[in-house]
């Protein structure tokens, strides 16, 4: 998302992934895809990376979560992803969510 590339995006989310946007819930990668289509070749009006990953050690589901930041770098929320790993070694996110920011965060 931080080049603009919707397909990009798209192709780390599981065909049947769950994104929690405020009081809705897409399901389907093709409903997350279309409620993120508004930054398809644009700058997203926000950043995230992740502070914290957690793998099972069957190395078949993972955790990420991270600060998420407005264009100015202030932390205004804080996500929560996690991943299973396809068949063929790919990572791709299954469920994602955010919550209030961590009161902690820098």
């Amino acid at each position: 998302m931080a080049d603009g590339d919707h397909a990009a995006f798209g192709r780390h989310l599981a065909e049947d992934a769950v994104f929690f946007g405020g009081a809705k819930v897409h399901r389907g990668r093709a409903a997350v895809l279309a409620a993120w289509k508004g930054y398809d070749g644009t700058e997203a009006p926000f950043s995230w990376e992740p502070d914290q990953v957690e793998v099972l050690a069957s190395g078949q589901l993972a955790l990420s979560t991270g600060p998420v930041r407005d264009l100015k770098g202030a932390v205004v929320a804080r996500f929560n992803s996690i991943w299973m790993r396809s068949p063929e070694g790919r990572w791709l996110v299954m469920f994602d969510k955010g919550s209030s920011p961590d009161p902690t965060a820098k």
